[in-house]
Formats: structure tokens, C-alpha cells, sequence
């Protein structure tokens, strides 16, 4: 789970588990679930752990390994009852610890820093916030929001487990040589 790329399509996750993504999850935000579920069945293919975004019947549809909510996105107690992976997002301590009382079996903490792929984010919490997450909660927390192969080992030093990458995605073995697991 160290390199977590968040994809819109197939062949960006093709290109990011190339380069050394372990964790792919597919983010169609806004889509009906059956789209969702017929543009995330190659995607078990892929070799690489298998995440929905937002969408718990999508994800159980589809034999997902995961399912990503955030704050506001329902299912998490069915998410786990059922035995997907449950992410959950964190811009703060709280959230995060919420996330995991609810079963999360990772935190994705951010935004780190700006990020031009999700305008209606919250304030970046920069590699302070993000430290002060990793050390609120037992579970693996994976940084999310402007990371690049530039500071993604930053985020490791500040405590994170991994990283995730939108933009990134396609540049995903400069950031796992970033990382050092290349």
C-alpha cells in the first residue's frame, strides 16, 4: 500500500501499476453504479490492490478488495461488515480517528499540500497536520492532496506509510524510486 495511485481510467492504472502502484483506486465521482462497475471489472486484472471511490455497491459488485469514503459517503459499517478494506478520509485528528473507530483500515490524510485535481478540498494540512495524524491513530495512513516524486519521501519522514498520486499517477516509478522501492 505504499504507492496508492487514484485513477479515472483504465489505462492510467495500467501505466501506474507499471510503475510500481500497489493500490489502485478507481474515482469516477459522480457516476451511477452501474457505470462504475462496468468500468472497474478490468480492473481486478490489474495485479494490484483494488479500491472503489465512494461507491460501496460498486465495490461489492465488482469483488473490489476496497472501498474509499470520504467524510460525508455512507457505508462504511456495511463496507466492513461485508470484508472490503475500508479507507476512509482525514483532514485532522479527529476525522481520522473517527475513521478508525469505524473499522478504517487506512487514513487517507490530506491534502498535504494544494492540489489542482480536487478544487473543493480542504486547506492543505502540510507535513505538520500530517504528522500529527500519524501519530493519532494505529492504522497505516497514506498521504493524499499535491504529491509528487519531489516530496513524496517527505511524507514518509513526516510518518506516513504511503503516498497516493493523482497527477502523478502516470509518473508513478519516479515516484517509487522516490519512495525507494524501486
Amino acid at each position: 500500500m505504499r504507492l496508492h495511485a487514484i485513477v479515472f481510467d483504465l489505462e492510467t492504472a495500467k501505466v501506474a501499476v507499471e510503475g510500481g502502484a500497489t493500490v489502485v483506486q478507481l474515482r469516477l465521482k459522480g457516476a451511477p453504479t452501474e457505470e462504475v462497475v462496468t468500468a472497474g471489472a478490468p480492473f481486478r486484472d490489474l495485479g494490484a490492490t483494488f479500491v472503489v471511490n465512494d461507491d460501496v455497491e460498486a465495490a461489492i459488485a465488482l469483488g473490489a478488495d476496497g472501498v474509499h469514503l470520504g467524510r460525508d459517503d455512507p457505508g462504511a459499517e456495511e463496507a466492513v461488515a461485508r470484508g472490503l478494506m475500508l479507507g476512509v478520509s482525514a483532514a485532522s485528528v479527529d476525522e481520522a480517528k473517527a475513521g478508525e473507530a469505524l473499522g478504517a483500515a487506512y487514513v487517507g490524510a490530506g491534502p498535504v499540500w494544494e492540489t489542482p485535481t480536487k478544487p473543493d478540498a480542504d486547506p492543505a494540512i502540510g507535513l505538520d497536520g500530517l504528522a500529527e495524524i500519524c501519530e493519532a491513530v494505529s492504522v497505516p495512513v497514506i498521504a493524499v492532496g499535491g504529491i509528487d516524486a519531489g516530496n513524496a519521501r517527505d511524507c514518509i519522514e513526516a510518518g506516513a506509510f504511503g503516498v497516493a498520486v493523482v497527477r502523478a499517477a502516470t509518473d508513478a516509478r519516479a515516484v517509487s524510486e522516490a519512495l525507494g522501492d524501486r
